[in-house]
């Protein structure tokens, strides 16, 4: 830990050096304490941070909050600065003057802005500094963590819950809240984009059992081309059973093909993939015993539909005494039930 610290650090030429204690030093203490060389007094830090103080003013971002204290009067608990771009994305900071989910601590933060945007698979490794105003020493006290951070669309924020104690932001005699005004900074590091593979898969359980019915009337006129049954809907995906009447591939002009097919495949992530248990019926209109078969397959934007290229023979389902084909009129029913979901992350 003590390496990564001092690569961080050594990357502000305008900032002195800091001496780190080893591990030996901080396991007699539950937190690690950073020197600062300048003249700073050790502080003793909450988290795994590197603290320090500088004459350079941030170059990426300040915030000057004047009446701090009216802030808690309206019960506005956090602060949202402006945005600033850095890196090719937009930031912000978030400030807690009263601590957030701590006590007797001033939070602050680093936000990403516009996280949703990211692609999934996609995140951003940033360094970053965060300042605050020594207004009578006219220097900054700075804190950093000593490694990078990965923002992306579920873990968009970063910062310190204990930056500073609110007994030392309001007493110190530094002068970090002057006339109830103090002043914050920013300085963001975009290292690297990184953009990786991976999914989720979501089994569902309890999963619920959708059915549809198509009524085919004037079934000789159809041709020899393919005809679709109206979209219903199954879990989140819209569907379609897909029928060829003189048959498709090894079923050509023997038998009828009947397919399960995802209505608008090219509205799913190239990733995602959508396993479903489903029957394929045609109603016996005599004797209510119906010609089905079932089956379970993994849908995606590549393979948007999947069933039988020999459903029936052509000969059986035109015999009248089979009650499948009833005055040139069938009826096709499905049942389709979604046991998972495979979604990129």
């Amino acid at each position: 830990m003590a390496e990564a610290a001092k690569s961080i650090i050594h990357d502000q030429p305008r900032m002195a050096p800091l001496t780190v204690h080893d591990q030996c030093e901080a396991a007699e203490s539950p937190k690690p304490i950073f020197h600062d060389q300048t003249g700073m007094a050790p502080l003793t830090v909450h988290d795994q941070r590197v603290v320090s103080t500088t004459v350079a003013t941030p170059s990426h971002y300040t915030v000057k909050i004047q009446l701090l204290t009216l802030l808690k009067t309206n019960k506005l608990e956090r602060y949202e600065s402006g945005e600033f771009g850095v890196g090719g994305y937009k930031w912000k900071l978030a400030i807690y003057p009263n601590g957030n989910k701590v006590e007797c601590h001033l939070s602050i933060y680093l936000v990403m802005v516009e996280e949703s945007s990211l692609q999934p698979g996609w995140e951003v490794h940033a360094g970053f500094r965060l300042f605050l105003l020594a207004q009578k020493e006219d220097k900054y006290f700075v804190c950093q963590d000593p490694m990078e951070k990965r923002f992306h669309r579920e873990k968009h924020e970063w910062g310190f819950d204990e930056f500073i104690s609110l007994k030392e932001f309001k007493e110190s005699p530094k002068g970090y809240l002057v006339d109830d005004t103090c002043v914050f900074g920013a300085e963001v590091f975009v290292k690297e984009r990184i953009t990786w593979k991976g999914e989720c898969l979501s089994m569902i359980k309890d999963a619920i059992n959708y059915k549809t019915n198509w009524e085919i009337n004037k079934f000789s006129k159809l041709g020899a081309k393919f005809c679709e049954s109206k979209e219903f809907n199954a879990g989140d995906q819209k569907w379609k059973i897909k029928m060829y009447p003189k048959g498709k591939d090894t079923g050509m002009g023997t038998h009828i093909s009947l397919f399960l097919s995802l209505s608008e495949p090219e509205t799913l992530a190239p990733t995602t993939k959508i396993f479903a248990e489903f029957t394929i019926c045609i109603r016996d209109l005599k004797h209510r015993s119906d010609y089905s078969s079932t089956t379970s397959y993994w849908f995606s934007s590549s393979k948007p539909e999947w069933g039988w290229r020999r459903f029936v023979s052509l000969h059986y389902f035109s015999l009248p005494e089979n009650g499948l084909l009833v005055k040139d009129k069938c009826w096709v029913q499905a049942e389709v039930t979604i046991h998972g979901v495979a979604t990129p992350m």
